[in-house]
């Protein structure tokens, strides 16, 4: 009978590991498919902002009369104009960007090497043993990691440096 009711209590907790697990595995789809999401909102935004602002520069510089409720022919060749220039323009700087990027990313990808390296380098340097003068002649070696000191002849630590 105990073996059963062990049974029984092992039954449900054995059940929730499985869903855990499956909830686990269910959120990590779900999580890129949210940073894509994401990725594609940022996207729309940084879109609407290069719109909107085209928009602004180029109304202001080509609508001059609000007596009409169409654009004339005059500010719609204007507005053409001035669109297909801030686009190109666009275009221009994204190519120029995208030529760029790869130099910028290997720098970065350089400059976060040597400070690894550097890091290491300390940390490297700081887990050697430090000699230290002890007042009776004798040197004593100090490990940085807490390790306990020991005391080494003066004449083996003066031949070693």
């Amino acid at each position: 009978m105990a073996a059963a009711a062990a049974r029984v209590t092992a039954g449900p907790s054995s059940v929730s590991l499985t869903q855990t697990r499956w909830r686990r595995a269910a959120a990590e789809p779900r999580q890129d498919i949210m940073e894509g999401e994401q990725a594609q909102l940022r996207n729309l935004r940084d879109f609407l902002l290069v719109y909107n602002r085209m928009t602004e520069i180029c109304f202001s510089r080509c609508v001059s009369n609000m007596n009409y409720r169409t654009v004339t022919m005059d500010e719609e060749k204007c507005l053409d104009s001035c669109a297909s220039k801030l686009i190109r323009s666009n275009h221009r700087l994204m190519s120029a960007y995208v030529g760029l990027m790869p130099g910028i990313v290997q720098r970065r990808i350089s400059d976060q090497e040597s400070k690894a390296a550097e890091l290491n380098q300390i940390a490297s340097s700081e887990s050697t043993p430090v000699a230290l003068a002890a007042g009776d002649g004798t040197e004593v070696q100090s490990m940085p990691s807490g390790e306990s000191l020991q005391p080494v002849p003066s004449s083996t630590a003066d031949s070693s440096s």
